[in-house]
């Protein structure tokens, strides 16, 4: 009997050339990912698998998502998904302790980590194929089975403190924490992730074990695996460690609150040789049918030593070392941001040189470097699929937040439509005054002259 008796339902999806066509129930779905094959299944409680075949591949990853970031989480337990994620790595009933744990991963060559973001928390996992089903063990084990022991829970929150110690120290990091404060103001959408020394240091063990047992629940776990790897072998290495597993209510995302009618600036004043500065606007949801033109928009801006950013305000002007923008989407909202690190002297031409590329970007993109973006844009993407712990991200972080997953070949037909007036539409929608936000971190003064700049 075994696994098949708890799959709720799986769909078989024939691709053919990019035509999807949905044939029944019952089945296993295959979905090509460019000479990649992604099956995905769901268990009776909810729990989704979703694996990928890489038969050339010496390696598997294992990726385990959860609905669980600081976008879930209360003022007073802002922190708590993060505390969370480093207590599942201090021991478990089996391995009792944080060395085990990793010994056990790394004496085989593995590597195993986690993250929290503001709307999913990931645990991963890669080791060389012979080791699959150790490394699916020790990271069932973790999540199912960890401990929370008291003191390890003391220890851990020193940590944490010193990590947001650090993150204070380094004005990069810094700025990038304050510009999410300005785009969204009291709500936990603005929140460090990492939650504040004074929420972490209140978080009680029992606060700690009711939200993990609301948010770890079957139906809001994500299983996504690519590799040397049969997707009957994962689902039977599931099926004994949350075939028990009982479906839950975890609670959902707090919604991103207010609206912006005017410039916001932020200073917030350190004995630095730069000014560290984030010039951010808000931007369009994961859903949003803009996000991929948005995307293609930000690599023309930003990304890479060819950007307009880069060759602008480091190459002609030389007022930067490090200038980027980056573009965030959320599950209702999202940003472009710019990030730049310059002399305290300077800093108004840069202000002024940043926003300058923002208005060229409203007047419209030549044809040839709309090719150029989107052959980068396809590029980095279709690279990035050559790895197996990138094609189980990519599959197990869509499926968590949007319920779909897009397919390489339907992401590259997507860039590929994207037309001249398209861009110059979302830049003229999107780049508007009155959405600006600056932060600034540095010996800095003049607020009023600073906020007389932001003008698009």
């Amino acid at each position: 009997m075994g696994y098949y008796l708890s799959i709720l339902a799986t769909e078989l999806i024939k691709v053919n050339r990019g035509a999807i066509e949905l044939t029944g129930w019952g089945e296993m779905a295959r979905i090509c990912l460019r000479c990649k094959l992604y099956q995905k299944s769901v268990f009776q409680n909810g729990l989704r698998v979703i694996t990928s075949s890489m038969p050339h591949i010496h390696s598997v990853s294992i990726t385990i998502f959860i609905g669980a970031g600081s976008r879930y989480e209360m003022v007073d337990e802002a922190g708590t998904s993060h505390f969370i994620e480093h207590l599942c790595f201090k021991g478990t009933e089996r391995r009792a302790t944080a060395k085990e744990v990793s010994e056990a991963i790394e004496g085989v060559g593995g590597m195993l980590n986690g993250g929290t973001d503001k709307e999913l928390t990931v645990f991963w996992c890669k080791v060389a194929r012979p080791h699959f089903s150790l490394a699916l063990d020790v990271m069932v084990d973790m999540l199912v089975h960890s401990k929370f022991d008291v003191q390890d829970m003391e220890r851990e929150r020193q940590v944490i403190i010193e990590e947001l110690n650090m993150s204070m120290d380094s004005p990069q990091y810094r700025v990038n924490i304050l510009i999410d404060e300005v785009l969204w103001p009291d709500q936990p959408l603005g929140r460090d992730v990492a939650g504040s020394k004074e929420t972490v240091s209140t978080l009680s063990r029992d606060a700690i074990l009711g939200y993990h047992a609301r948010q770890y629940v079957a139906n809001n776990v994500v299983v996504s695996v690519a590799g040397d790897i049969g997707h009957e072998e994962v689902l039977a290495g599931l099926s004994a460690a949350f075939d028990d597993r009982t479906q839950g209510a975890p609670r959902p995302w707090f919604p991103a609150q207010g609206s912006q009618e005017a410039p916001r600036l932020r200073l917030e004043h350190r004995d630095t040789e730069q000014a560290h500065l984030c010039l951010a606007l808000r931007g369009l949801s994961y859903l949003h049918p803009d996000r991929f033109n948005l995307d293609l928009l930000n690599v023309i801006l930003g990304e890479g030593m060819s950007s307009r950013l880069y060759l602008e305000i480091r190459e002609r002007r030389g007022l930067a070392y490090d200038i980027h923008s980056y573009v965030e989407h959320f599950l209702d909202s999202g940003a472009v941001t710019i990030y730049a690190g310059v002399d305290l002297r300077r800093i108004d031409t840069a202000i002024e040189a940043i926003l300058e590329e923002l208005r060229r970007l409203k007047d419209g993109v030549p044809k040839v470097e709309l090719v150029k973006a989107k052959e980068m844009a396809k590029g980095r993407l279709l690279l990035r699929m050559e790895d197996t712990r990138s094609v189980a991200s990519w599959m197990g972080g869509q499926e968590l937040l949007t319920g779909r997953i897009l397919t390489v070949d339907e992401v590259v037909s997507i860039i590929d439509a994207i037309a001249l007036e398209d861009l110059e539409r979302v830049a003229r929608e999107l780049f508007t005054t009155e959405n600006l936000n600056l932060a600034v971190v540095g010996p800095i003064a003049g607020e009023d002259r600073l906020h007389s700049l932001l003008q698009l």
